[in-house]
């Protein structure tokens, strides 16, 4: 199974509930609050450029309920499985908080370190969170000499403003997954998410509500594979499993 779907989280997650349709493994990098911030120092350019900034921290579509949807992605991952979700340091404790009042077990906090940074007056931002967590039982991951810490680079000429490296998705996909399991990503953006699956013979379900950036995914998902894909919801509901 690999879709891209241009739909609300919400709705597909409570179709996949209805359908009682489970997913082998979360990874998510979710709309959050963000605060304005002059610029990048030079380091990024991220919030430098127009098409980026608005009042929603670059987002169009921003004030979705986090507990909601954290609470059905617990309803949709099959028992003894992983979820990660990446977030910032505003937003850390109140995710922590939701996602324990589901019923995921934290295993820990994981650091992306990047090779670019944000001014701030309270020390530059160079890192950010990824929450991992569990349903169930704990199940170790496939590489356990990996570090908590991650040092890949940044993306380049963004076309998202918190577009995530295709490497980063890759590793998270390969520690806690395995070949044709299905990977959710309810926020998938311009499909990190996706073409991590593809490029490691997994199948995906990206949901991406924005039409310029779900348009953006489904170019480029198209180039990393040419074949298997649409993105069609009747035809995606008309699949007798979901």
């Amino acid at each position: 199974m690999k879709k891209i779907l241009n739909e609300n989280a919400i709705d597909v997650l409570d179709r996949m509930i209805d359908k009682e349709f489970k997913v082998d493994l979360i990874i998510t990098d979710p709309p959050y609050k963000t605060t304005k911030r002059g610029n990048s120092g030079g380091t990024g350019g991220m919030l430098k450029d127009k098409k980026f900034i608005n009042g929603n921290g670059g987002f169009s579509n921003n004030d979705i309920n986090q507990l909601e949807w954290i609470e059905k992605c617990y309803k949709v991952l099959k028992d003894d499985c992983h979820i990660y979700i990446m977030t910032n340091n505003k937003n850390l404790l109140q995710t922590l908080l939701d996602i324990k009042s589901v019923g995921f077990k934290v295993f820990k906090t994981l650091i992306w370190a990047k090779d670019n940074c944000i001014t701030n007056m309270w020390y530059m931002d160079s890192h950010e969170y990824i929450i991992f967590a569990r349903k169930g039982k704990a199940k170790k991951i496939n590489n356990c000499g990996d570090r908590s810490v991650f040092n890949i680079p940044n993306v380049k000429n963004k076309k998202h403003p918190s577009q995530k490296p295709v490497e980063l998705f890759e590793k998270l996909v390969l520690n806690s997954s395995s070949e044709n399991d299905i990977v959710l990503d309810p926020f998938c953006g311009v499909g990190t998410l996706p073409i991590a699956c593809i490029n490691n013979n997994r199948n995906y379900i990206g949901i991406e509500l924005d039409y310029d950036y779900f348009n953006i995914a489904s170019e480029s998902v198209k180039k990393a594979k040419k074949s298997d894909f649409f993105n069609d919801w009747d035809l995606f509901r008309n699949i007798k499993a979901i």
